[in-house]
């Protein structure tokens, strides 16, 4: 079942504009997404294949089935009660039955935490960005033996450093662990090259994941320790992957804003911190929905890049205090009232299908 048929069968409850025409915050090149809530076809419920939502390609156009979309509302999902707060001038279709849905039925203090705690996932997401964009990973990866370092005297130096100084080849050296210490290793060096056969420090110094170890011949001496930073390697391999990642799969387009405007964080995505903290403030004061922003212009000044970052993440840091004190004392009810929402669920869907057999 796709969008189109949903359309074709008259299946559709609600349908608008959203995203950043709907907030009023959006520019002449954005996209236009839609959302909705449409109702399976009697028999398609009733059976074994319930389809909870149905999106186009690209996920900017999204349908929930009513079921799924009253689950999310009960959540107090900021996407499903921001539908309920459409501006009229986004509303493509509303369905008579609908018409019961209304946001300041179901607002909660569950919006603390599915307005407010999702920003601050998002301040965090900010953060995690604003590393990957002012500290770039080279393209040229580190290896295993640029976490090792062998001992000097009371200290240490990096094996690579250590090995030019002593004039030496890492395939001349040979590995045995220590007992009872972790990743510490005897270091042995075959003099001459080749005498004794030692395997070397790994296996490969590009892919190898780890040392390697020597048959080491009884009563030989180490000339050193080694000491193999394992969870800095770990660390490192992690970081390096998700910075590759995220160059991979970063919105071109918004990135090149996030360039353009210099000051080396996502705009869009701090936009939607402070958009969601506000909401969630009016929300716990007012009782209100406003999805069409009255903040609009400040809204823009963070997405043209007007501020500095640090500003920002201290200003969002504080707004989430003040949601959260607003919360406390807040007179919204700490749930939406299930039992009412499902007897309203019910009757839509009994009153549509009533319809659509011509009773």
């Amino acid at each position: 079942m796709t969008i189109s048929d949903l359309r074709q069968r008259g299946l559709i409850l609600f349908e608008a504009i959203s995203g950043s025409r709907a907030y009023g915050t959006h520019l002449p090149h954005s996209d236009t997404d839609l959302k909705g809530v449409f109702i399976l076809p009697e028999a398609d419920f009733y059976g074994l294949d319930y389809v909870p939502q149905i999106a186009n390609e690209t996920n900017d156009e999204v349908f929930y089935e009513l079921r799924r979309f009253v689950e999310l509302l009960l959540k107090n999902n900021p996407t499903v009660l921001e539908l309920l707060g459409t501006p009229a001038d986004c509303v493509v279709y509303r369905h008579p039955l609908f018409e019961g849905f209304r946001a300041e039925n179901f607002l909660s203090k569950l919006c603390r935490q599915s307005f407010a705690e999702y920003a601050v996932a998002q301040i965090r997401k900010a953060r995690g960005l604003n590393k990957k964009i002012n500290h770039p990973e080279p393209p040229s990866r580190k290896s295993v033996l640029d976490f090792c370092y062998v001992t000097v005297g009371a200290g240490a130096q990096p094996v690579g450093q250590w090995l030019t100084r002593q004039d030496l080849a890492a395939a001349q050296c040979g590995l045995a662990k220590v007992p009872h210490l972790t990743d510490l290793y005897a270091l042995f060096v075959d003099e001459p090259a080749g005498s004794l056969g030692y395997r070397g420090l790994v296996r490969d110094a590009e892919t190898s994941q780890d040392v390697q170890l020597s048959a080491v011949p009884k009563g030989e001496v180490p000339v050193a320790y080694l000491s193999f930073n394992r969870n800095g390697y770990s660390t490192y391999c992690r970081v390096y992957r998700e910075y590759h990642e995220w160059v991979q799969k970063r919105n071109a387009e918004r990135y090149q804003n996030t360039v353009q405007h210099g000051k080396n964080y996502d705009a869009k995505n701090m936009l939607h911190v402070f958009r969601l903290l506000r909401m969630a403030e009016e929300i716990a004061t007012s009782g209100q929905l406003q999805v069409r922003r009255p903040d609009r212009e400040f809204l823009l000044q963070i997405r043209r890049g007007e501020f500095e970052y640090e500003q920002l993440v201290s200003e969002a840091d504080a707004l989430v205090e003040r949601v959260e004190a607003a919360f406390a004392t807040s007179a919204l009810p700490e749930t939406p009232d299930k039992q009412a929402t499902e007897q309203l669920l019910i009757q839509v869907r009994r009153a549509f299908y009533q319809q659509a057999a011509g009773h």
